[in-house]
This record gives structure tokens, C-alpha cells and sequence, in this order.
């Protein structure tokens, strides 16, 4: 494997939780990525890229980052100059490289965790456009407002679970939806945002916390939640879990039930055709994910280079989103940098509707529908 286990589960942490680990000393650095010259279609721009790069465990998730935005810079550079900084990820250290970098530069991206962001939007001191990669941590500060100059374009596994709540509410109603979920923080969180989405649609959601051991759901809890299917016959099932947790959900109660979920449901890359890594218990599930990974025909995911991957190692999924998070951010930086206040990009992290610049701030992700099928995921079409 590219990475030991202690590694993914951070690498995951990011995109679930926004987590960070105790940092290192403050190793804050500048390095120039590149600066282009030539026919600038656009007016110069400097931009620079804040990332966790030495911060050991993150690390690997900023590199991945950092890879989508280089490559997006090297295939559309106009004019603008790209700088990558290294910060501790830290909240003092990532807000001091912060307010550095804001005295030399037109336009910020980072931090890429939610301690970090959140930091920064209480320092009150966010007056250059800054789009960070990740989302901020209300409950930590749930009267914080977010500052007009401040786009957070992070990935939200809270957001996917309200647009399947709005899917399901409009394809499903009436009826009943069992949302299950384990005491995972990130699953409470995926089960609560589905269920708040899903009040009005005419559809009433039912919670289960299914208990688990070793990584194995209770059996009881199993036989109960077959009891309840048969008797009660939901509608469908919204499953806040991973692909291991749903394939034995689907085990206990079988096929007739329709089950959705979130993109934490898809463990595998786009185009994984390896027999041993396809998932058929999973066929007929449905989900949300990004292009990126499960559209490997949409325009904009062909027009970028993969990461490189060794040929004796197994892709990471979470880090394959964090790649094309990377894309999108460059994308959007170089809009903001055309002085464009409003626009849309068919990105390769979803269909994304920004508005920056002009009044209160606006980012929505709209991510494509899929399915698996015989194994792998594959797509819908939109809900």
C-alpha cells in the first residue's frame, strides 16, 4: 500500500472532519512555483497556495492538492503567477503565514483544515480573496459570519447528504426513509444534514445508530433493522456508512430495498477495472460522487493528467478528491483573478455556481448521481 493505515485515516479525516494533528515547529517557507510571462489574456495575478506540506501525516492529502492546482496552472496559465507556501497547520501558524502572504499577494487558497480556516475567519482580518479548501467549523462558532472576501470551496459530505435528502424527497415522497448510521462524528453529521433536508418532502425519517465491534455490526441490531423493514416498508434506506458497512447492511436485508448514499460509500478510482477491488454486493446502490471519480468522459476530467501511481500500488480515493479539489481551486482562483463576480464551471468537482466579489458570497457543488454496476460505480445521470 502507498500509505500506512494511520495515513489514510487522516488523509480521510480531512474530507470528513476537517481534522489536523499536533503540527510540527513552524517551518513556514516560500518556493516559486512558476511565473509565466508572454500574452496575458487576463491582468496579472498573484496567487498563493497555502499548504500543510511538511506536516507529516497531511502531508500526503496537501501534496494531492497541490498536484490538481499545478497541473490546472500548467495547462492555463494567462498571465497569472502561482507560489506555493508551506505553513505549520497549526491555527497560530497557518494564521501567520496567512497574514503574511495577504500583504504580498492578490489571492489566497488555503488552509486546507478547518481549525486553520477557522483561525483566520476570527483573526478578522481576511481583505484579499481567499478561497479555502475547506468548510468552516460552525459548530465550533456557530455565530461566525463569514467575511466577503472569503469563498470556502471545500468538499462537504454534509452537502452531498442534502442534495441525495433533496433527490430522494423528490423522487420518493410519501413515505418512510430509514436513515442509519453508527456513533461515527462524521456519520452523525451526514445522517443529521440528509434528515434536516429531507423535512417538508412529505418523507418522515427514521434514525438507527447500529452498534458495531471490530469494524462488524451487531447482530441483533441486523435482525432488528430486517424486522423493521419487513413491517414498516420504508420507502428506501439513507445510508451514512462506508462501502464495508453497507455491503453488510445489504447482506442482512437484500435487494429490494433501495439504498443511497454519499461518496464515502465509494472506495474506488475512476476506471478501477481490477476484479479484486470491485464491490458487487454494492449493485444497484446509489450515490453521489464527483466527476472526477466516477465520469472519467466528462470534458473537463479529460482534459487533466492523473496522479502517477506505482503499479504495485492501490490508489487512494480520498486523495484522488483532494487532486481534483486542487483543479477546481485553480479554476476558480483564475475567475476570481478575470475581476468575473459571478460564473459557473462544469468542473471536475462537480457543477459549481460561485458568486465572489459582489456582496455576500455563494458556492454550490452539484455532484452527478451514480450507481453501482457489476462491481464498480458508475454514473446515473443527474437526480
Amino acid at each position: 500500500m502507498l500509505y500506512k493505515w494511520a495515513k489514510l485515516t487522516l488523509v480521510a479525516g480531512i474530507l470528513l472532519n476537517g481534522l489536523c494533528p499536533p503540527a510540527l515547529a513552524n517551518t513556514t517557507t516560500a518556493g516559486s512555483a512558476s511565473l509565466d510571462g508572454g500574452a496575458d489574456t487576463i491582468p496579472l495575478a498573484s496567487i498563493a497556495l497555502l499548504l500543510p506540506l511538511r506536516s507529516g501525516p497531511l502531508g500526503a492529502a496537501a501534496d494531492a492538492v497541490r498536484g490538481g492546482f499545478l497541473n490546472a496552472y500548467e495547462r492555463d496559465k494567462s498571465g497569472l503567477a502561482v507560489t506555493v507556501i508551506e505553513a505549520a497547520d497549526t491555527p497560530g501558524d497557518m494564521l501567520a503565514a496567512y497574514l503574511t502572504a495577504s500583504k504580498k499577494y492578490d489571492i489566497l487558497v488555503g488552509p486546507l483544515s478547518r481549525t486553520g480556516l477557522t483561525a483566520i475567519i476570527q483573526s478578522g482580518k481576511v481583505e484579499k480573496p481567499t478561497i479555502a479548501l475547506t468548510q468552516p467549523d460552525f459548530a465550533a462558532s456557530k455565530e461566525m459570519a463569514l467575511p466577503a472576501q472569503l469563498l470556502p470551496i471545500g468538499l462537504s459530505i454534509e452537502a452531498e447528504a442534502r442534495q441525495v435528502g433533496s433527490w430522494v424527497g423528490s423522487d420518493y415522497s410519501p413515505g418512510t426513509v430509514f436513515v442509519l448510521s453508527t456513533n461515527a462524528a462524521w456519520q452523525k453529521r451526514v445522517a443529521n444534514a440528509f434528515m434536516q433536508q429531507v423535512q417538508g418532502s412529505g418523507l418522515h425519517a427514521n434514525l438507527m445508530t447500529l452498534s458495531m465491534e471490530d469494524g462488524t455490526f451487531n447482530a441483533g441490531a441486523l435482525t432488528q433493522l430486517q424486522q423493521r423493514i419487513q413491517s414498516e416498508k420504508p420507502r428506501l434506506l439513507f445510508a451514512a456508512l462506508n462501502a464495508d458497512q453497507t455491503k453488510q447492511i445489504r447482506s442482512a436485508i437484500g435487494e429490494d430495498t433501495p439504498i443511497f448514499g454519499i461518496s464515502q460509500m465509494n472506495p474506488l478510482i475512476s476506471n478501477d477495472n481490477n476484479p479484486e477491488h470491485q464491490i458487487p454486493e454494492l449493485n444497484g446502490v446509489r450515490l453521489l460522487d464527483i466527476p472526477w471519480q466516477v465520469e472519467p468522459d466528462h470534458p473537463a476530467v479529460m482534459a487533466y493528467p492523473h496522479q502517477p501511481v506505482a503499479a504495485d500500488q492501490r490508489p487512494n480515493a480520498d486523495l484522488e478528491r483532494l487532486y481534483a479539489l486542487g483543479i477546481d481551486a485553480f479554476r476558480i482562483a483564475h475567475e476570481i483573478a478575470a475581476r468575473n463576480t459571478v460564473f459557473q464551471i462544469d468542473g471536475v468537482t462537480g457543477q459549481l455556481n460561485i458568486s465572489f466579489g459582489a456582496g455576500t458570497p455563494r458556492f454550490e457543488r452539484i455532484e452527478p448521481a451514480a450507481t453501482y454496476q457489476n462491481g464498480i460505480v458508475m454514473p446515473l445521470g443527474a437526480p
